[in-house]
């Protein structure tokens, strides 16, 4: 398989940060490779096999259809530009909660990298498939929680998207969310818990990702930095507000990961990529 040639594509994509933004030309010549190279590996996945991810070896993930998305897009290039930081930076982070945990891939390859992993997974149905993803890779040392994350602890209402489950989202999240719902109560906790513990966050909340950096108090960012996926304009603007003469960064996948000087730097959407929140000077690739 063509993803057995990349034994060194962490390394690789961790070396090249100013070209992460999308639309390069290494973004895109990029992607097409890595794109055919996990839907060749389709076959493999869908028998149980592990496959290989660069330099953290196999990865067991058996292949599930979550409507219009499948696991093999959770190989996406930008997903493959956060597991090349996560292991660039494998001996900077002891700690991290992943936020959105979904089948559990960032959780594993995370735990591969030597961290002591939390994972938030609050779908009863990603949950239980999250917890067999991480027996498949021997994954001990990441403990998974069936909840959502918010600014205080309790219960919320969760919307499960049937064409979309990687969009489902706490209720009021999203606007106008699409097709087909199912809406039913599920457990939160407080971020401002879950930061004491961990000193990296990888946040994908669809939607909710404001009301969880804003209730984080500013002195957190001295000992915590986050990965965040911004969804809508409105967050990207209430986002860039929170931070604006604070001390603390949002570096941009748009700008190849460098500081975001303008509200027009941050990302309005997956499609433009993530931004990495720090009171770090620069980004440390």
């Amino acid at each position: 398989m063509l993803v057995d040639q990349f034994s060194t594509l962490l390394t690789f994509l961790a070396d090249y940060p100013q070209h992460h933004a999308r639309g390069t030309s290494f973004y895109n010549f990029i992607e097409g490779l890595t794109k055919l190279a996990f839907h060749e590996a389709q076959s493999a996945f869908e028998l149980g096999q592990k496959v290989p991810v660069g330099e953290l070896g196999g990865i067991a993930l058996p292949y599930e259809k979550m409507g219009a998305i499948d696991s093999i897009d959770l190989f996406g290039l930008d997903e493959l530009f956060m597991f090349a930081f996560y292991y660039r930076n494998r001996e900077r982070y002891q700690r991290v909660a992943d936020i959105g945990a979904n089948l559990g891939l960032h959780s594993i390859l995370l735990s591969k990298c030597g961290f002591k992993v939390e994972a938030y997974e609050p779908d009863p149905e990603h949950h239980s498939k999250l917890l067999r993803n991480l027996k498949l890779n021997s994954i001990d040392s990441c403990t998974v929680h069936q909840a959502a994350v918010s600014e205080s602890d309790g219960t919320m209402q969760f919307v499960r998207v049937l064409g979309n489950t990687t969009s489902s989202h706490l209720a009021g999240a999203k606007a106008n969310p699409y097709g087909e719902l199912e809406h039913f109560d599920v457990k939160v906790q407080d971020i401002r818990a879950i930061a004491q513990r961990v000193d990296l966050f990888k946040i994908d909340a669809e939607g909710h990702e404001a009301v969880l950096l804003r209730a984080l108090p500013m002195d957190v960012w001295g000992r915590v930095d986050a990965f965040v996926e911004i969804g809508t304009p409105e967050n990207a603007e209430a986002v860039y507000k929170h931070f604006a003469d604070s001390g603390v960064g949002i570096f941009s996948q748009k700008r190849g990961w460098a500081r975001a000087q303008t509200l027009d730097d941050v990302p309005t959407s997956y499609k433009e990529g993530g931004v990495f929140v720090s009171m770090k000077s620069v980004m440390p690739w």
